[in-house]
């Protein structure tokens, strides 16, 4: 589709895509409208959630995007080629979701809550299906989560409590739902916000996408304020490692000990003097959240060893 000189000459608008789907997109403008647009140049690449440069159509055409402005903060995860890909841009909060069944993997949930950390976006678990109930040791993994500073909340979307207290969590960011398949983050999302499915079938109906709709990503508005993505980028994700040194800033405990290691790169492994160490033989670092790190660490080293080409920048501060 090629551009007419009076479309190439008009005043380039701000907006934001709040769907994503392929090549097209759906940008809001300022006043909430959406508008379905095309990406100019084969170069351009968006998601949801960007914020973006773009004009327009007419009755004739749809709109198009120019340009993608510079991301606050970005969810990635690992493509087949072992290269980070964004999934979504801008978000500011990153929803763990564990249930009692499936039995949670908690280091999943660690990762998750990592990818976060070096995201720069806050996390908080939300533990669904509630009404079935937490054994001990479900119970105890919560409770120490809690003790590190990270926000639990309890939600059914089919019984009491419903999802209100998880609503109100939402407000006033831009939120992405992430766990382990089976933990029913689609019935919450659709609790949430009741019409993202009628939302997202439009959308496939309207890019003859059919049944494949899991092309898509939608921003969602809630009722009670916020924003929701939807992804299938990263309902299941698992986000790339930084380096091995830097693996720590993904566990907050970790990293509030560090500074008190004799060594300014202590890896916590097997250093002498190490404070982190000291913290877990004392009891006060949980064991498996220090084996987690632990093996996070090793994949990061291993990944590193694999592919130095792809090895990523430290991302200490």
């Amino acid at each position: 589709m090629t551009e007419r000189s009076d479309e190439r000459d008009a005043p380039l608008d701000d907006g934001r895509v709040v769907a994503s789907h392929g090549r097209r997109v759906e940008v809001e403008d300022r006043s909430g409208r959406r508008f379905p647009c095309g990406l100019h140049g084969r170069k351009l690449s968006v998601v949801c959630g960007d914020d973006v440069r773009w004009r327009p159509g007419d009755a004739e055409s749809e709109g198009r995007v120019y340009e993608v402005r510079a991301r606050r903060a970005t969810l990635e995860r690992l493509n087949a080629l072992g290269d980070a890909e964004p999934v979504v841009a801008n978000l500011t909060q990153l929803v763990a979701v564990a249930a009692p069944r499936p039995a949670p993997d908690w280091y999943v949930v660690d990762r998750y809550l990592a990818g976060a950390a070096w995201a720069g976006v806050t996390a908080l678990i939300a533990f669904n299906k509630c009404e079935l109930g937490a054994d001990a040791t479900v119970a105890a993994e919560l409770a120490g989560y809690a003790a590190i500073g990270y926000p639990i909340v309890e939600c059914s979307a089919k019984s009491a409590p419903g999802v209100a207290a998880l609503a109100a969590r939402l407000g006033g960011h831009v939120s992405v739902l992430v766990g382990q398949s089976g933990t029913g983050k689609s019935s919450l999302l659709n609790a949430l916000a009741p019409e993202a499915r009628a939302v997202t079938q439009e959308i496939s109906e309207a890019t003859e996408q059919g049944r494949h709709t899991t092309t898509n990503a939608v921003l969602h508005r809630l009722a009670g304020g916020g924003d929701l993505i939807d992804s299938p980028g990263v309902r299941d994700y698992a986000p790339p490692l930084p380096t091995e040194r830097t693996v720590g800033t993904g566990y907050r405990e970790i990293a509030r000990l560090a500074a008190g290691c004799r060594f300014q790169d202590c890896l916590h492994l097997t250093e002498p003097a190490c404070a982190v160490r000291g913290a877990v033989d004392e009891g006060r670092v949980s064991p498996r959240r220090y084996e987690s790190y632990r093996r996070l660490a090793q994949l990061a080293k291993e990944f590193a060893a694999r592919r130095p080409e792809r090895r990523p920048r430290d991302r200490l501060r």
